[in-house]
């Protein structure tokens, strides 16, 4: 009886700690959504029919889906870091720029690049690394300004024309705002200018254009994922040679965005736990040019871009969200410079 009494008082209790706790809520799986196929305009066709090739650069979303925005690549000459604490500065590496730095202060002291080692900005992105390099350090309390003239080539037009040189002279930082002077190398059309870095941005560019102005092509940092765009970097001859060259490809957001790559499984079996087991990497040009490859004679300018579909990137954006991406076709109704781009979530 005893025995009876006890299992029912521990069905009791056992039923009423039940009803002290709620029902397990249920999760909704996650949509991952279709595999989805995009084409980026990177040259541009007209209504009439010609072809700008290569004329775009293009910043693109993954959790979008969509183009964050669209600029001409020749529309600046210089980029600024808009870190807080940031001071670096890029060149405009798309357009083939160059830029040597002298050991004069004086503007017009210098009249050429007769001399100077011309040197571009390496495509990985390290900030350690650029062309201009430190153009000031910090003494104790004091900031100290080396103010010496750079002579800057600017490259290439969309159409192969040469744009000139300036030669420029870095001031000051002071307060968020960059201070520098230029002119051309025969001391006319002086300009003394100004940027300002601005929140929630990788980089403040400048255009030597129009007398000279401030402009922001690039998307605010949280909203894109990619950049194509042409830019500059080192290739090799088939003896080893080293030369800087002009490619084609795609860089990585700087802010908190990794690639990886795998070329081991093919793009239906690369799920969240393969990704997982993948070494990642926030080099900016770790996708780069190389998932094409140029196939004919290039002497006689008969050759086709093939893409290599093959190569998958997985890629962690700044959101925490990973997508699988490869590329499938490189031409639009025959004209180069549209990249097929086929990603899903993961």
């Amino acid at each position: 009886m005893q025995k009876v009494q006890k299992l029912i008082l521990l069905i009791i209790l056992a039923t009423a700690f039940t009803s002290c706790f709620k029902d397990d809520e249920r999760v909704t799986p996650f949509d991952r959504g279709d595999r989805i196929t995009d084409t980026i305009p990177m040259s541009h066709i007209t209504a009439g029919g010609s072809v700008q090739a290569y004329l775009n650069q293009v910043y693109y979303s993954l959790n979008d889906s969509a183009i964050a925005s669209i600029n001409e690549k020749k529309s600046f000459d210089l980029a600024f870091d808009a870190a807080e604490n940031g001071s670096r500065i890029w060149l405009n590496t798309s357009k083939f720029m160059l830029v040597g730095k002298s050991d004069k202060t004086d503007l017009e002291a210098v009249s050429s690049a007769a001399g100077l080692d011309m040197i571009y900005d390496p495509s990985s992105g390290n900030a350690d690394s650029t062309a201009i390099g430190n153009w000031f350090e910090a003494q104790e309390a004091d900031t100290v300004y080396s103010k010496l003239v750079y002579v800057i080539d600017r490259g290439y037009d969309i159409a192969g024309n040469l744009l000139g040189k300036r030669k420029i002279r870095f001031d000051s930082l002071v307060a968020n705002t960059y201070y520098f002077s230029y002119s051309d190398l025969n001391n006319t059309n002086r300009v003394q200018a100004s940027v300002t870095k601005q929140a929630g941005f990788n980089k403040v560019y400048f255009s030597f254009e129009d007398g000279g102005h401030q402009l922001q092509p690039e998307p605010q940092k949280d909203a894109y994922d990619l950049l194509f765009t042409q830019y500059t970097t080192l290739l090799f001859t088939d003896v080893g040679d080293p030369y800087p060259y002009l490619v084609t490809g795609v860089l990585l957001n700087p802010y908190e965005t990794t690639v990886a790559f795998d070329s081991t499984m093919t793009f239906d079996e690369i799920d969240m736990a393969a990704a997982m087991n993948l070494s990642y990497t926030g080099q900016v040009d770790r996708i780069g040019y190389t998932w094409k490859d140029l196939k004919g004679d290039v002497e006689s300018g008969v050759v086709n871009y093939v893409v290599k579909p093959k190569f998958n990137f997985i890629i962690q954006n700044n959101k925490g969200w990973y997508f699988k991406l490869r590329f499938v076709g490189y031409y639009n109704h025959g004209v180069k410079g549209f990249p097929v781009i086929e990603f899903q979530r993961l």
